[in-house]
Parts: structure tokens; sequence; C-alpha cells
């Protein structure tokens, strides 16, 4: 009997039991889980900053180009083919303003026409641009859209220590001292947009 316990002994040592294993199994599954909850949640977390950052940096760059084609503005009035307009509007409530400039741009030779606007599709809003020759035969070009869903847009014309939503270059005879352009967008639905805004400052006088 002592031999027989003995062997039970060394048994019990080199092995484990039924209940232990599924222990150990529990135990296992729930590290797993807690790890692969972490790496979800983690995942997550790095996607909504790479989407806040590709909007940011989206938002920026579309500000950039349309600041250094205002500051490139050309205005004669002597010349009908030169103009700056800003247009006052909105859709749902949300700003959409319009803004059509004659100014130089790599795209086209010359001078160009360049329009600035908000598009509605699905209840969603599209900032678009249009280039067209300033003088000579229209071009037959279809407006790029450059952001989709964004909250608002608008152009405020700087003139006098006033700034104005409206302008027209051949009523006013002359263009504004400085372009004031925002972007209001929102990076995730639960969260309240924000506004992304430039000062681009025209350089008065240009000759042509």
């Amino acid at each position: 009997r002592q031999s027989e316990r003995h062997s039970m002994t060394v048994i019990r040592k080199n092995g484990f039991t039924l209940i232990e294993v599924l222990i150990a199994i529990v135990i296992t599954a729930m590290i797993i889980t807690a790890l692969y909850s972490t790496f979800f949640l983690s995942r997550r977390a790095v996607d909504a900053v790479d989407n806040s950052l590709v909007k940011l940096q989206e938002t920026r760059a579309v500000l950039d180009v349309m600041k250094r084609e205002i500051e490139s503005a050309v205005y004669a009035g002597e010349k009908p083919y030169t103009l700056f307009k800003l247009y006052d509007r909105d859709f749902y409530g949300k700003q959409a303003s319009m803004m059509v400039v004659s100014t130089f741009t790599p795209l086209l030779p010359g001078i160009s026409k360049v329009t600035y606007a908000v598009e509605e599709n699905d209840e969603k809003l599209i900032l678009t641009k249009k280039i067209d020759a300033a003088y000579g035969r229209p071009l037959d070009t279809q407006s790029v859209p450059l952001m989709e869903d964004i909250e608002g847009f608008t152009v405020e014309a700087g003139y006098n220590n006033t700034w104005v939503k409206t302008w027209d270059s051949a009523a006013s005879k002359g263009v504004p001292d400085q372009i004031r352009i925002s972007v209001k967008i929102r990076i995730k639905k639960e969260e309240d947009p924000f506004t992304i805004s430039d000062l681009a400052k025209l350089r008065v006088g240009k000759t042509l």
C-alpha cells in the first residue's frame, strides 16, 4: 500500500487535473480577450487621430492654394476681363460663400478666372474650384471638388477697417485690402465643428 500511495503521489506531481487545465484555459482566454480589446481600442484611437490629421492637412492645403491665388489677383478697371467678386450665400443655414477672381495660376498660361463655390449634394456641402480663361474663348471646364462634407465656407473682404461678405470690383472700381477665408469642418459626427481661417493681402495696383 505504501508503494501504491507513492506511485499516486508521483503521478499527481507530474501531471495536471482536469480542473486545473480548465482554469488555465479560462485564464488564457481572459488574457487574450483583454489584449485583443486593448489592441482594438488602440487601433481605433490611432485611426481617429490619422483621420483628424488628414482632414486638417487637407484644409490647410486648400487654404494655402487659395491664399496664393488671392494674393496674385489682378484687377484693372479698364480691362473688363479682370474682376474680383464675392457672393454671400448659404445652404441650410450654413455659410457658402462664392468667390470669382482673375489671377495667375500654374494650371493655365496668362491670366485665369478662378471660381471657388460651394455645391450641395445629398444635403452635404462640397467646396469646388473652377478655372477658366480670363479672356478669349471660354474653356469648357467643370468644377473640381476640393473638400467634401464641409460645414461652411466663408470669404470676407476687408476694406477701411470693415469686413463685408459681398464685393464687386465693377461697382467698387477696386479690390479689397485683404481677404479672410474660413472653412468650417467637423472631424467626428459627435463633435462640434470648428473653423480654420487664413488671411490673404492683395497686391493693390499691380500692373498688367
